[in-house]
């Protein structure tokens, strides 16, 4: 009877909530940084593109290569920076990017034209795409099981957050400080993060004997890259959810281009505000959906909120290609939104709770690179698709997408074994 009890107590455990998980010195600590090195982040970007956009008075394709610049190294380098971040200390790999990516900031000050200022962005996006798969596994090392939905939830909300409330506090502080000044500001955020980070203590479980390699230089990195690829595959449920957060983060850069095409094309709408509450939405659905999850979904299977979420989203996309009216915009966002929590969230927490400590860094940056691979082929594809078929089309062959991944995952990705819930 005593062998058995290992693998049993996160079905008996009440799950943590955000307030407990808070309690953890080290989560507490890691949040703090994560609030402010991203507010720092969305206050340089929007400078950025302030100055591309009245400044140098860019084009819509180069005003749109800001977003690429920033996605494109980590959805590139992310599996590579995580084969490193298994083997690096995670509180020296967090530090050193901080500060290097505050160094790097203070470099805008002197940009000039856009392809310095994508050059710029993209040297933060490679130091980035060791940061976020270190930050990962330290808070796996940090928090217990059971309150690691709870910890993912907070780390997100400060994402999403500040997707609805940074634009107007970005735009009244570029207006009053100037954009470089905005610059040093977001290069005092990193700073200010790497300080918080070095005050908290990280322990990481010793890699067993028969995990480890005897190979060294690119062999060593490639059977690294292999061990991490080898187990996402052959792990039916952890593939289905990581296949689902890429279709919802597609979905999302989607919209990025095409909500406001949507607006003027189909509502007719010729007031920017409606433009700013369809995308205001999205963003307080999120919100709202992750505290609701929080609260109501403790004791839901992680497999079955993805399904919900992919159901919620293709639901959401159904209102906007069948609804051409505004109410019905700001419904089907909302659903959208607050569907999206419903896949980001518990496709986190179940990463986390399936993959081996030793792994965590490259099955992380494995995820991170195929969330920012997703955003950017929707950010591309969206035009190409919208061009020559309509916004209300490419919705709807997205909402198809989603349907045909929930049968792909209920046919031959569900669990092997069965999930005792609580």
């Amino acid at each position: 009877m005593g062998t058995q009890t290992p693998p049993q107590p996160h079905a008996h455990v009440e799950p943590m909530s955000m307030g407990a998980v808070l309690k953890i010195q080290t989560m507490r600590r890691l949040w703090y940084a994560q609030i402010v090195s991203n507010f720092g982040d969305f206050l340089a970007l929007f400078a950025v593109i302030g100055v591309l956009t009245f400044n140098l008075h860019a084009t819509a394709q180069q005003v749109t290569g800001v977003q690429i610049a920033y996605q494109l190294p980590i959805a590139l380098l992310g599996v590579v920076a995580g084969v490193f971040v298994d083997r690096w200390s995670l509180k020296g790999t967090m530090i050193a990017s901080d500060l290097s990516r505050a160094v790097l900031c203070l470099l805008l000050i002197w940009a000039a034209s856009a392809g310095q200022y994508y050059a710029i962005l993209a040297a933060i996006s490679i130091v980035s795409s060791f940061f976020n798969p270190a930050q990962g596994v330290t808070i796996r090392s940090a928090v217990p099981m059971h309150g690691l939905r709870s910890a993912n939830a907070l780390m997100q909300q400060v994402m999403f957050g500040m997707r609805i409330v940074g634009p107007a506090v970005a735009g009244v502080l570029v207006t009053a400080l100037g954009p470089k000044a905005c610059y040093v500001v977001d290069a005092a955020s990193f700073v200010a993060s790497a300080c918080f980070l070095a005050s908290i203590s990280i322990e990481r479980p010793p890699v067993a004997a028969e995990h480890q390699t005897t190979k060294t230089g690119v062999g060593r990195v490639l059977h690294d890259m292999q061990q991490g690829f080898s187990f996402i595959v052959h792990h039916a449920a952890l593939l289905f959810v990581i296949l689902s957060l890429a279709s919802g983060m597609f979905v999302m850069g989607c919209f990025g281009p095409l909500i406001a095409v949507y607006v003027r094309d189909v509502l007719h709408a010729t007031n920017p505000k409606s433009f700013g509450a369809a995308s205001a939405a999205i963003g307080i659905g999120i919100l709202v959906g992750m505290n609701v999850l929080n609260i109501f979904g403790k004791k839901v299977k992680n497999t079955v909120l993805v399904y919900a979420g992919l159901s919620g989203i293709a639901v959401g996309l159904v209102v906007l290609t069948s609804l051409p009216y505004l109410w019905a915009c700001l419904v089907g966002n909302l659903v959208i939104g607050f569907s999206v929590a419903g896949i980001i969230i518990p496709a986190q927490t179940l990463i986390q709770q399936e993959t081996p400590h030793h792994l965590m860094g490259r099955v992380g940056s494995t995820l991170m690179s195929i969330i920012f691979g997703a955003q950017i082929l929707g950010l591309v594809l969206s035009g190409i698709l919208a061009q020559h078929t309509g916004t209300r089309q490419v919705f709807a062959l997205c909402a198809v997408m989603l349907v045909v991944l929930m049968a792909v995952g209920k046919l031959w990705m569900e669990p092997k074994e069965p999930v005792t819930t609580a």
